[in-house]
């Protein structure tokens, strides 16, 4: 099992950085770089390339609508030859909000785009002329659209690998079934292994059975905070804001993919009044309805009998990467961490 990390994009970010290479040495394998409507995540990851010598290093994630296919291509293309072949390209559709509200462009056919984005990427990392047609892209550009003078290139450079590891981020039961056939990876969010195979075992399984051999098994990356002691079970009310925020303000009523997903987890009741509540404006009464329950199942915060438990648990439903967040008091404290939990993956 391996052991990553994701990196804040709202401050901090060198500071972050340069305490990498301690985590590096504790036995972090991947550090996972987001994007939201901050500073973008490209130039933040090649910083960390240059900062870093075995790492990983992951997008988590792209949105699929800021930036065109080609490019996704161009830019998974040039993180893997800086890094020496350590990039994943994470991909996710984001929401909304931020598509429609920071980049102006439509919300649409998220499935479809997908698909065909990966089709187009793995095309132009074998250096094949880049001719494709599909529904929503089509290279070049047909006859009436444009100029006209559009030319099938390939990509000048030679890619470090043929086929960069493509990682999907998703919950929705047709978005993970694309997940499971495409991709190299599968991000979920909020990932209680209990349930795990109830809410995603059949959509895993349809993807599953398109899956060709030559992307091997499917890594799935589940998220988790990290503390291990008999006094630390209060830092669970730190993941109450966030959950909240997602469960409740990630889209608009009839339209939040993690307040869907609650509902499928048995928290239908407590679902719909954060939700009510955080769209009315009152985060933290929203905050307060988060069930113990949920936080405590997707956590690792605990004993250390406990965290050994959650990670045993998340083994045995399928989990190959730990995407964790290390609460400690100082960066020594973080980096014991990743090195017990290096230890106890193990």
């Amino acid at each position: 099992m391996r052991i990553g990390m994701a990196l804040n994009y709202s401050g901090g970010f060198k500071e972050s950085v340069a305490e990498l290479a301690d985590y590096e040495k504790a036995g972090l394998d991947i550090v996972f770089v987001a994007e939201a409507y901050s500073f973008d995540a490209v130039s933040q990851m090649g910083y960390i390339a240059a900062r870093t010598e075995r790492l990983e290093i992951a997008s988590g994630i792209l949105p699929i609508y800021s930036r065109t296919p080609a490019l996704l291509a161009m830019t998974a293309a040039g993180l893997d030859y800086v890094s020496d072949g350590r990039f994943t390209l994470g991909l996710g559709a984001s929401g909304p909000q931020v598509i429609e509200g920071f980049h102006g462009v439509p919300y649409t056919a998220p499935l479809a785009r997908t698909r065909e984005i990966i089709e187009i990427c793995r095309q132009v990392w074998r250096r094949e002329r880049l001719e494709y047609e599909g529904k929503h892209y089509t290279l070049p550009l047909p006859p009436g659209q444009g100029t006209g003078l559009g030319k099938p290139l390939k990509i000048i450079n030679h890619p470090v690998r043929p086929r960069i590891p493509i990682v999907i981020a998703a919950i929705g039961p047709k978005n993970v079934e694309l997940a499971a056939e495409l991709a190299e990876g599968w991000e979920p969010i909020f990932y209680v292994p209990e349930k795990a195979a109830d809410v995603w075992g059949p959509s895993l399984a349809a993807g599953r059975a398109k899956r060709q051999d030559e992307l091997g098994e499917l890594d799935v990356i589940a998220q988790a905070s990290l503390a291990i002691g008999d006094d630390v079970a209060g830092l669970l009310e730190f993941g109450r804001p966030m959950a909240a925020l997602y469960i409740g303000g990630m889209g608009a009523k009839g339209r939040n993919f993690y307040n869907d997903l609650a509902r499928r987890y048995g928290y239908e009741k407590e679902a719909e009044a954060i939700q009510e509540l955080y769209l009315g404006g009152k985060k933290e009464e929203a905050a307060a309805l988060v069930p113990h329950e949920l936080l405590e199942s997707m956590s690792l915060i605990g004993s250390d009998g406990f965290v050994r438990d959650r990670v045993a648990a998340m083994k045995e439903s399928g989990v190959t990467t730990l995407n964790i967040a290390p609460f400690g008091a100082t960066h020594e404290d973080r980096v014991k961490l990743i090195e017990r939990i290096k230890e106890i993956a193990s």
